[in-house]
């Protein structure tokens, strides 16, 4: 082999290894994504199977994010005149809002409630959807949620009934009222009072990280066959034919 080859030859090697060796880690590392997505998962299914928290316990949680879908069971009354609906927001494949009420507890203090989702009227599009609110004490069943995802919105959009957002705590400063920020509810079961509650399950995702694994692990065994072809089986073949 001439030094040119030579050099040729170990200058290819290095790089085929250098591309193996970032592949096969990145594919390590989405498979580890992957873990990691399985075993939040798993806790999300652990949290949803213990016993449901009512008020006094909801308010003593500290850190909200370790208790994130657990049930509850609240007893309040709804304040209706406080009621926001979230607009462009689907459920079923069709468009409509996300009603969003505060609920005063029982055991003091104040949270926000997702009620349901009910379809829009397209023929009056700022007109409230009929909603039944029940007056008096309520028992709200649900799961503790984060607050409604954000939508892109206008610089200067409207705050009044119908938002395309909300933001707790400017929704407090509001309304005077003693919400807790980082906390919210969505209320589940059969539909009722007007409004569904087929709500997004929380996905984890981790089938797409097995994909981008599998992915970055066929690249690499295809940089190691194009190299050991390149290398070693056309020359041999090409050397036999001459």
């Amino acid at each position: 082999m001439t030094r040119p080859a030579a050099h040729r030859f170990w200058l290819l090697t290095l790089a085929a290894l250098l591309g193996m060796a970032a592949t096969v880690w990145l594919g390590a590392w989405q498979l580890s994504r992957a873990a990691q997505k399985e075993a939040l998962q798993a806790a999300i299914e652990e949290r949803k199977s213990l016993a449901a928290l009512d008020g006094r316990a909801l308010a003593a949680i500290k850190i909200i994010a370790n208790e994130m879908h657990r049930p509850v069971r609240l007893r309040g009354r709804w304040l209706p005149e406080h009621s926001v609906y979230l607009d462009n927001r689907q459920m079923q494949g069709k468009p409509g809002f996300y009603l969003v009420a505060p609920l005063a507890l029982e055991d003091g203090g104040v949270v926000a409630v997702q009620r349901g989702w009910v379809p829009r009227d397209f023929a009056q599009r700022d007109r409230l959807p009929p909603v039944e609110t029940p007056a008096g004490i309520v028992e709200v069943q649900g799961r503790i949620a984060p607050p409604p995802a954000k939508l892109y919105e206008f610089a200067g959009s409207p705050a009044g009934a119908i938002r395309q957002n909300l933001d707790l705590g400017e929704f407090s400063a509001q309304t005077r009222l003693p919400l807790r920020q980082d906390l919210s509810v969505q209320q589940t079961g059969a539909p009722s009072e007007g409004l569904l509650r087929d709500w997004p399950r929380a996905a984890s995702g981790v089938e797409k990280h097995y994909g981008y694994a599998f992915q970055w692990f066929a690249l690499a065994a295809l940089i190691a066959t194009l190299y050991v072809w390149f290398q070693f089986v056309a020359p041999r073949r090409k050397s036999r034919r001459a």
